[in-house]
């Protein structure tokens, strides 16, 4: 089907399918950058501490009496790796919690049997060498190559006046070569991360779009897959929950518009209104019974509507009116008589409702 039929945003049920086969919204440029800014922090807050620890290695391994042979050298050198390990662990960390959170934080935990179990395509010369070849592979290389010439440019602009910088760690000792390189290696690092946060924020865009449009669906798709949701009884069910909850709550901000609820007391209340010069007949805006019942009087009481008992009417309102439909006429008179009271109550306290 082309895609050019496809103009309607994927459904909810769509985008739940594509999760669970794995298919996400996922940029890693932001990923890059939330990596890029652990490191740039954690040389910030520990930089100073990391490089006095690397200079006490690195004084180890050039101190002049030590003894090297090959039995010595696997003992030192695994000693100097551990002790490496231990000066660098800070930013390592934060670097793999970077990583975490910024996969995590775009889409949460993606658990998809069907995007990790074998397939024979991935195995496939012909499938492999189709994939290697296709316009999406292309538009990575071209963005690939783009992104390393712009971060090259980004490093030389940040090293362009500091040459002099860069002869000095040449001539320096160690006591001065490492802080001098980690200097550069922060202002290096810094700039990049500015260029890959401006990254980072476009592509995630892009991505969202991108996953978008490669969801969205036909006209037809839609209106079958609204078939398939309205045959299931579960979802039938929620349906017709809603519509209840929804019609519940049109009917309780009716009630403050009536003239009158008329009660059983207790067990039904009918709250009617008659709108002169609209309405043929008085309206029933709301009706219910029992715990509902309860709460249309309390609206009611809440709202100034006068509240009236008169047990057959109310009985027989419930049982013969629906809720947005007009009093039939054996029972104007009763409702005339109900009506007229109110009106007389009306103007014989003018300052209430």
């Amino acid at each position: 089907m082309a895609d050019q039929d496809k103009t309607q945003q994927p459904t909810q049920r769509k985008r739940d399918e594509a999760r669970r086969k794995g298919q996400v919204p996922k940029s890693r440029e932001v990923v890059s950058a939330m990596v890029l800014g652990s490191g740039v922090l954690a040389l910030t807050l520990g930089g100073g501490q990391m490089w006095a620890g690397l200079e006490q290695i690195a004084r180890g391994c050039f101190a002049g009496n030590l003894d090297l042979d090959m039995e010595t050298l696997p003992g030192l050198a695994a000693g100097w790796t551990r002790a490496g390990l231990a000066v660098v662990a800070p930013v390592l960390f934060a670097a793999t919690a970077a990583a975490l959170a910024g996969g995590f934080g775009q889409v949460g935990v993606v658990v998809s049997p069907e995007a990790i179990a074998p397939k024979l395509s991935h195995i496939s010369p012909a499938a492999g060498f189709h994939r290697l070849f296709s316009m999406n592979a292309v538009m990575e290389l071209l963005r690939g190559v783009a992104k390393v010439i712009a971060l090259s440019v980004v490093v030389w602009l940040s090293l362009r006046h500091r040459v002099g910088d860069i002869v000095a760690v040449g001539a320096g000792g160690v006591a001065t070569i490492l802080p001098q390189m980690g200097a550069l290696a922060f202002v290096v690092m810094r700039n990049c991360l500015l260029f890959i946060a401006v990254l980072a924020l476009a592509d995630f865009g892009y991505q969202r779009w991108k996953y978008l449009q490669e969801l969205r669906m036909t006209t037809q798709e839609v209106k079958e897959e609204m078939k398939e949701s309205e045959g299931d009884p579960l979802i039938r069910s929620r349906i017709r929950s809603l519509q209840r909850e929804m019609a519940s709550k049109r009917m309780m901000a009716a009630v403050p518009t009536a003239d009158v609820v008329v009660t059983n007391p207790t067990h039904f209340a009918v709250a009617l209104r008659y709108q002169r010069g609209q309405d043929a007949a008085p309206r029933v805006v709301a009706k219910g019974a029992g715990f509902v019942a309860q709460r249309i009087k309390q609206i009611a009481r809440d709202h100034g509507v006068m509240v009236r008992e008169d047990k057959p009417l109310a009985r027989a309102l419930y049982r013969a009116v629906e809720v947005g439909k007009l009093v039939p006429e054996h029972l104007y008179r009763a409702v005339a008589e109900l009506l007229a009271y109110v009106y007389r109550a009306r103007r014989a306290a003018p300052s209430s409702r």
